[in-house]
């Protein structure tokens, strides 16, 4: 009976607690496992020598046109490096350095330089197979450079410190992956398994076959993913309790990825980092840990709570900067209770002038049209209208409704019927979504309209009509709620500023940069994205006949990433042509979705195509202008 009574104990005890390990017991196993992570790296690339060849993955003349940017100095390092025999050398070197890692005895110092040589190594020609390295090589120049570098210290402190480091890489890499996973719809479903295992790239058909007839058993695999991720953290309750359970658990997630997904390397790069976490669980009353510093963890929490008060009181200040107006700027209430903000730029030109109102696009801010705004200010034709959408910016939404794009073509018609009253001479300019939602507007306004510009237009039917919108439409919901999130946590403050805002007029860089790194534009877009969806998703042509001129404007990287544009953007032109109206379609070359309009050349070109094709449409007097001589009818393609 005693036997008895005590093996559920014993049961509980093997199952539950920590690992101990001494620090040189976990330095001894995480750098075995990173070693052996490095020589099978090695040997694959060794074999593979067909990737190397003209036109292969790793093919470096093709390969350094990414660093093209770089100092002539690192580009000649790396020229040297992506030499063939040199990096044969190198992995030859690493191959044989890992497997002496791997095999022999010893706690010597040189081991301490084996794994610094193996990290470095990594680092050293890493660019040479860019494109084909992966998180397990990530980790493993991780573990090494720190291993190694404990392994040299001749400091207790130095020691723990940098084994710390490995712990927390390894608890934030599970914590982040579970929470990114955690805002996918179908992580939250348990539907995700089944997507994955049907991939031509980490696929499995077994797998696949199992978790579509077993859909209950599936989810609740993928709840359990993300439960041990998203709750790794928990290896530091005090006393170590779910060590064993949480690290058994996370080694098997690891080795079901590598069988199935084929992702082998990933389980001993990651898993050696695992030794360094059994170590820092370890009650400091154990003997393996009796002297362990923590320092460095109580410091880094410290730093971290600093760290999130200042991001969140950062982001506090950017959202207040951000919803205060513009000076000069108005606002109208619209039907649905939202209160758009809008600016006006108000021409020179004498009489009636026509009013130009331009939308942004997708989770977009009104600043990107700043280099059209300034060379039509120059012009002094037209009176140009920016507005920030419902919920971005200024503008606030009050969400009383199921939201759909009619809500912001709503907003839209309101604006304008505050603008522009009757009588005057109106034009709508639609950048991205924003092209649509003007289309929207005008089936509504009817004759009210004169001109429609797209400006690198949506076309309601693009999900249906391109495989590239398509799949990427898949990870759009997901990507703005990481986005948003991240942002609302206080996150904004590591964001860099994209290079569109970079290319911004100076006036109005900060505030672009601070309304991308505000958390209500990307929830608003995401609200947007929802809606526009749904909708492109269930529409069926063809598109209905809009009296008015139409001018399509395209960005030629964005036609040659995806034919498929060509044929839209035809097709938004042909629902505007019949009877006397003038349908023009320009391509601005060599500009991009975003420079079109964010890129001083390219900005400066979009706005002369609109104010010559308003001139040569009748909308706007023939006088001198900035945008070139008036009344010219075909547009040098070059706007020079």
């Amino acid at each position: 009976m005693a036997v008895t009574r005590g093996l559920p104990s014993k049961l509980i005890s093997a199952a539950f607690g920590p690992i101990p390990l001494s620090p040189d017991r976990a330095m001894a196993l995480s750098e075995r496992l990173a070693a052996l992570t490095t020589v099978v790296a090695g040997a694959e690339y060794l074999r593979r020598k067909e990737d190397r060849k003209p036109g292969g993955l790793n093919d470096w003349r093709v390969g350094r046109d990414a660093f093209a940017t770089f100092s002539p100095l690192r580009r000649r390092f790396l020229d040297v490096v992506g030499d063939e025999r040199v990096t044969n050398a190198l992995f030859g070197a690493q191959v044989a350095v890992g497997a002496a890692l791997l095999v022999l005895p010893g706690r010597g110092r040189w081991r301490g330089v084996g794994g610094l040589f193996l990290g470095l190594g990594n680092i050293a020609h890493y660019a040479r197979r860019r494109l084909g390295t992966d998180g397990s090589d990530q980790v493993a120049i991780l573990v090494q450079t720190a291993v190694g570098a404990a392994r040299l210290s001749r400091t207790p402190q130095v020691r723990d410190a940098l084994l710390w480091y490995v712990a927390l890489q390894s608890t934030l890499s599970y914590t982040v992956a579970g929470w990114v996973k955690l805002l996918g719809e179908d992580w939250r479903r348990g539907t995700a398994l089944p997507g994955i295992m049907r991939t031509r790239t980490y696929g499995h058909q077994g797998m696949w076959r199992w978790s579509s007839r077993h859909p209950r058993s599936a989810r609740w695999l993928a709840h359990g993913v993300l439960t041990l991720e998203c709750m790794f953290p928990l290896v530091y309750l005090p006393g170590g309790v779910l060590v064993r359970p949480m690290l058994a658990s996370a080694a098997a997630f690891h080795a079901a990825n590598g069988y199935f997904m084929g992702l082998g390397r990933f389980v001993t790069a990651f898993v050696s980092m695992h030794p360094a976490v059994a170590y820092t669980t370890t009650p400091r009353s154990r003997p393996e840990a009796a002297g362990r510093d923590d320092t460095l963890v109580k410091a880094a929490g410290v730093t971290l709570l600093g760290a999130a008060a200042l991001g969140l009181l950062r982001a506090a200040d950017r959202r207040q900067w951000v919803r205060d107006s513009w000076p000069g700027s108005r606002s109208v209430a619209t039907r649905h209770g939202n209160r758009i903000s809008y600016y006006r730029l108000e021409g020179s030109a004498q009489g009636v002038r026509p009013v130009v109102v331009m939308c942004c696009g997708l989770a977009g801010a009104p600043e990107m049209f700043g280099w059209l705004l300034q060379t039509m200010r120059d012009d002094g034709g037209v009176d140009v209208i920016t507005y920030s959408r419902a919920g971005t910016g200024p503008s606030t939404y009050a969400g009383d409704e199921p939201f759909t794009l009619q809500e912001s073509v709503d907003d839209l018609l309101d604006l304008i019927a505050e603008v522009a009253p009757e009588g005057t001479p109106l034009v709508l300019a639609g950048y991205s979504l924003g092209g649509e939602i003007a289309r929207r507007t005008a089936l509504e306004l009817g004759d009210r309209v004169g001109a429609l510009v797209y400006l690198d237009s949506s076309h309601p039917e693009e999900l249906q009509r391109s495989v590239k919108q398509d799949k990427s439409a898949a990870t759009m919901d997901s990507s703005f709620g990481i986005i948003a999130v991240s942002l609302r946590s206080g996150m904004g403050m590591l964001m860099p500023h994209p290079d569109w805002v970079r290319d911004l007029p100076a006036a109005v860089r900060s505030r672009a940069f601070a309304q991308y790194a505000d958390s209500r534009l990307w929830w608003a877009g995401r609200r947007e994205w929802r809606a526009a969806e749904e909708e492109f998703r269930r529409f069926e042509g063809p598109l209905p006949d809009i009296p008015c001129h139409a001018l399509v404007v395209s960005a030629e990287k964005t036609l040659a990433h995806d034919p498929a544009h060509a044929d839209m953007h035809e097709d938004l032109a042909r629902a505007h042509r019949g009877g006397d109206r003038v349908v023009r379609s320009v391509t601005v070359p060599r500009a991009g979705h975003e420079s079109l309009l964010t890129s001083p050349r390219f900005g400066h070109r979009t706005a002369v195509h609109v104010l010559r094709f308003l001139r040569d449409v009748g909308l706007v007097p023939a006088s001198g202008d900035a945008a070139g001589e008036p009344g010219r009818g075909r547009v040098n393609p070059e706007g020079e």
